[in-house]
């Protein structure tokens, strides 16, 4: 049927029943995008955007058609010859006034249709380094080794106590009495006061390499005590002497290694070392055991 045999309410209906058929047509290229097939996702997202524009073009077309069709078909009507003349004129600029409408429209929408398939391009990109980048590749290394021993990796927060978090874990997984951080952090802190010169020797000043005067070395063990100081191997030492129980710990670069191991192994409790997972530094994860994925 012709534009302007049509009502504007018919014009209205056929241009929903279009969207309705379209929406019905995204659900299907949607659904046949397969899970992790970033190449597919790619191609449906750009169809979509082409037959979204395709279609928005399309019935702003035919309703400015229709629009000046029946503002002409009125004038007609009502005007005589003369006045039809002028009339001509008007509808023409009114025509010339929607069609500039419907080419800036247009624009706008090539703008924004462009500007998504670049950081579509950009988030594809990204992904591909970060799959081959350091931080993805420990990642995917120590997760492997952990489930060949049917564990996986529980997350500790960044904050600066992730080893004495990650220990905390893993003392209610083997089902030791229950410490928290500032437990494992004052605990540690005696320990070093009691054990100075088995330790002294092994700490320098960061900023000279020297050794920590006696002064220093309570400098250091107050701040294990009360402040968010990032543990490290020698707070690895003192935690498994505190608690006697051997730690392990495994990481990507090398085979994990045992501190305390003349302790109870059947009571052993094992963290993880990432180098790369954040860029403030290295980080202690714990570990549980593996729960397959749900797919999503």
């Amino acid at each position: 049927m012709s534009e302007l045999k049509l009502t504007e309410e018919d014009l209205t209906q056929k241009h929903k029943k279009e969207r309705k058929e379209l929406q019905a047509q995204i659900q299907t290229l949607k659904k046949s995008i397969c899970k992790g097939d970033k190449k597919k996702k790619k191609e449906v997202t750009d169809e979509i955007s082409r037959l979204e524009d395709t279609l928005d073009k399309k019935q702003e077309e035919e309703l400015t058609r229709w629009k000046v069709g029946h503002l002409n078909i009125n004038n007609v009507e009502n005007e005589n010859v003369e006045d039809i003349d002028n009339e001509s004129t008007k509808d023409n600029k009114q025509y010339d006034q929607l069609t500039q409408r419907v080419s800036k429209a247009q624009k706008r929408r090539d703008k924004k249709a462009n500007a998504e398939r670049e950081r579509n391009q950009r988030i594809i990109e990204e992904e591909a380094l970060n799959v081959f980048g350091k931080r993805n590749v420990e990642l995917q290394t120590i997760k492997k080794i952990l489930a060949e021993r049917d564990l996986m990796i529980y997350e500790i927060p960044t904050d600066g106590h992730c080893l004495y978090n990650a220990v905390a874990h893993q003392l209610k997984v083997i089902g030791e009495t229950p410490l928290n951080c500032h437990d494992l952090r004052t605990k540690a802190a005696l320990y070093l006061r009691e054990n100075m010169n088995e330790f002294l020797p092994f700490i320098s000043n960061p900023d000279s390499d020297d050794f920590l005067s006696p002064e220093q070395y309570e400098k250091y063990c107050d701040d294990v005590a009360n402040t968010s100081a990032w543990g490290g191997a020698i707070e690895l030492q003192v935690l498994s002497h505190v608690l006697k129980r051997p730690i392990e710990v495994i990481q990507a670069s090398s085979a994990p290694y045992v501190i305390g191991d003349n302790y109870n192994n059947d009571k052993r409790m094992i963290l993880t070392y990432h180098r790369h997972m954040y860029g403030l530094g290295a980080h202690y994860n714990s570990v549980t055991k593996y729960v397959k994925e749900e797919e999503g």
